[in-house]
């Protein structure tokens, strides 16, 4: 299922600023890392920065509209795989 859409995201805003979002518990942040872009997730209530670091989750893809278009569909699977998790988050 699409949870975040990929035309809600901008690759060219990606490669210029980190954008976060959240839905049901999960946070994400996209941003660029070299010719990469670092996917990050973790659970509810903080910021990326407050967040402690042994809760986040990383993953890297190309940067370019394919790569993007595969973080987003990264990020949907961990909305379903890791329900739990999210569930668990504190809002």
């Amino acid at each position: 299922m699409e949870y975040i859409l990929k035309s809600s995201i901008a690759l060219n805003f990606i490669k210029k600023e980190a954008m976060t979002g959240s839905y049901k518990g999960m946070r994400y942040r996209l941003s660029r890392s070299g010719e990469e872009i670092e996917a990050c997730i973790w659970p509810e209530p903080y910021n990326y920065i407050k967040t402690d670091e042994k809760l986040k989750q990383y993953n890297r893809f190309e940067l370019t509209e394919e790569g993007k278009d595969k973080a987003v569909d990264w990020l949907n699977r961990q909305v379903d795989e890791q329900h739990d998790l999210w569930a668990g988050a504190h809002m």
